[in-house]
């Protein structure tokens, strides 16, 4: 194991106790939601997000206890998109982590109600007070940046881009702009969720800024992660992943493999990286472990 590899393997174990805590739900209006909340969160997954808000904020000197909300909330907006990602209306997978999909679980009606719920309670966690040394300031600036990038600008749209695809076939900047849009929005708003964390200024204009760092460097790595999940889906194992491979070509969805080919789907995602790698300049040493994670993004089997 890698020493990030440790690193994150930390984030995780951390963030699994975090999650717990924030599923208690004493009062969920029924035993089954709640069960049903956290069978889908609890169940395993790779928490790159929620890995991205503590690295970045620990490199840039925050106390973890500051982002474990931020954390907790960004996991909890993802799994609620994975929850209606995998209904009939949309994708209809049947496996996710490797069990049952939430709707194979439980019911359609039940699934639905799991991803509203999750997502009313990222924004309940992250706007509570007692959840770390965090100023009303900066929690209303995480409120607005998660908000962005879970909303039409951002996973909603991108969703909606997806949805109106099927079937089509797209060009490579319209492509890009629906990955950037359905997953790189979320995995930049993990950096920045991060960044704030750590009392980096979000107002600073200059390019050379560490804010307009992680920005740029946000996006490179969003939209590099969705093509390196574009091309496990084409030859990744079931195995390894926890889900089916192959289901975008099944729905006829434009990919990038797809829309290219894997090849240059491969050198898209190197170049992707190395930009974002570039972007970091600003931070210097201080940029070492996002360095190491943007490498591992694009390398990664699963």
């Amino acid at each position: 194991m890698t020493s990030l590899e440790a690193r994150i393997e930390s984030y995780r174990t951390r963030i699994e106790r975090v999650l717990d805590e924030c599923l208690a739900l004493p009062d969920a209006g029924t035993a089954r939601l709640r069960e049903a909340m956290r069978y889908s969160t609890l169940g395993g997954g790779k928490r790159l997000r929620p890995a991205l808000v503590y690295l970045t904020g620990e490199s840039l000197g925050a106390p973890l206890s500051n982002l474990d909300a931020a954390a907790a909330a960004v996991e909890l907006i993802h799994v609620y998109s994975l929850v209606h990602d995998d209904l009939p209306a949309m994708d209809d997978d049947d496996l996710r982590r490797g069990r049952p999909t939430c709707h194979r679980a439980y019911d359609e009606a039940t699934a639905i109600l799991v991803g509203d719920a999750l997502q009313a309670l990222a924004f309940s966690v992250l706007a509570d007070e007692s959840l770390g040394d965090v100023p009303p300031g900066t929690r209303l600036a995480m409120i607005k940046t998660l908000a962005m990038a879970a909303g039409t600008a951002g996973m909603a749209g991108g969703q909606a881009v997806d949805l109106a695809a099927v079937g089509q076939t797209l060009s490579v900047a319209a492509v890009e702009n629906m990955h950037r849009r359905k997953t790189g929005a979320l995995i930049k708003g993990s950096v920045l969720l991060g960044a704030l964390g750590a009392g980096v200024d979000s107002g600073s204009p200059s390019p050379s800024s560490p804010w307009h760092a992680l920005q740029l460097f946000g996006d490179e790595i969003g939209l590099a992660f969705q093509i390196q999940d574009d091309i496990l889906d084409v030859e990744g194992d079931v195995a390894v992943l926890g889900k089916t491979t192959g289901a975008d070509a099944a729905l006829s969805k434009p990919t990038y493999p797809s829309t290219v080919g894997l090849p240059a789907a491969r050198d898209r995602a190197r170049g992707l990286r190395d930009r974002a790698i570039a972007a970091l300049t600003p931070l210097g040493p201080r940029s070492a472990p996002l360095i190491e994670l943007a490498q591992f993004v694009v390398s990664r089997i699963k």
